[in-house]
Parts: C-alpha cells; sequence; structure tokens
C-alpha cells in the first residue's frame, strides 16, 4: 500500500472510531422523559409553594386547563393546600413514565410521587401527573396530595 493509502486509511478509520466513540456520549446528554418532567413539576410546584395558584393554573397542561377553570383551581388549591402552611421539605419518591392512564387519552405521561412535609402537616405524599403537551413540553395535568 503506498503511503499516502495507508495514511488516507488510519484517518478514516480514526474519524469513524472517534464518531462511534461519541455516540454514547450524545446519547447521555439527552434526558429521559423523566428527568424532564421532573425539572417541569418543580417549576410548578414553586409556584404552588408560593400561594401562586393562578399562575399554577396558566402553567398546566391544555387538558387540564379543559376540565377546570382557573377559579375552582384556586379555590381548591386554597382551601387544601392553605391550613398545611408552608412547604418545609420535598423528596422525591419515584418517577415512572406511562402511554396510558385510567380516564385519560394515551399520550406521554410521567407520574410522580413526592415525600413532602409542611408547617402543620407533617407528613404528605404529592401526586403529580405531567403529560407532553401540544406545544412539546411537559405540563401538569394532575395533582393529588394526602
Amino acid at each position: 500500500m503506498k503511503r499516502e493509502n495507508i495514511t488516507t486509511h488510519i484517518l478514516s478509520t480514526a474519524l469513524m472510531l472517534g464518531l462511534l466513540m461519541s455516540a454514547p456520549l450524545r446519547a447521555q446528554g439527552q434526558q429521559a422523559p423523566e428527568q424532564v418532567a421532573q425539572q417541569s413539576a418543580e417549576a410548578w410546584l414553586a409556584l404552588v409553594d408560593a400561594g401562586k395558584y393562578g399562575e399554577s393554573w396558566q402553567e398546566a397542561s391544555s387538558m387540564f386547563r379543559a376540565q377546570v377553570t382557573k377559579q375552582q383551581w384556586q379555590t381548591v388549591l386554597k382551601a387544601t393546600l392553605d391550613p398545611f402552611g408552608k412547604n418545609k421539605s420535598r423528596k422525591l419518591l419515584g418517577a415512572k413514565y406511562t402511554k396510558t392512564l385510567p380516564g385519560a387519552p394515551d399520550g406521554d405521561y410521567v407520574v410522580m410521587q413526592y415525600e413532602s412535609s409542611f408547617e402543620h402537616k407533617q407528613a404528605a405524599i404529592e401526586t403529580i401527573t405531567l403529560v407532553l403537551d401540544k406545544d412539546g413540553t411537559w405540563r401538569v395535568s394532575g395533582y393529588f396530595i394526602k
């Protein structure tokens, strides 16, 4: 083999190896749905924790806003959460991605549970369901606390 051909072969092999080795790095850079949904959930929970119930409704999914009016949401959250006082801590217990949920159309969902503590409620479990909304953003479609 001529020297030029050997050099070209080595360079092309090195380039191919570099591309193959960088593929896992690119894949690692892409976040799992649960991770992206968690970021959205925690931003939304920050609104709720701050008592910005109207804004939390505005940031919820289009499906959620179609079923609950802003006024209904504010009334329910005020009655439910205000007696608990300020949030003291919140720890993610788990997050699960699914395509189906009972009573909801098929789609992309992440169901998350947090162990939470409030000023006047030592132990609570918050369940938050997020849906990949029409605009490609993970948004809250359900919130339950017990």
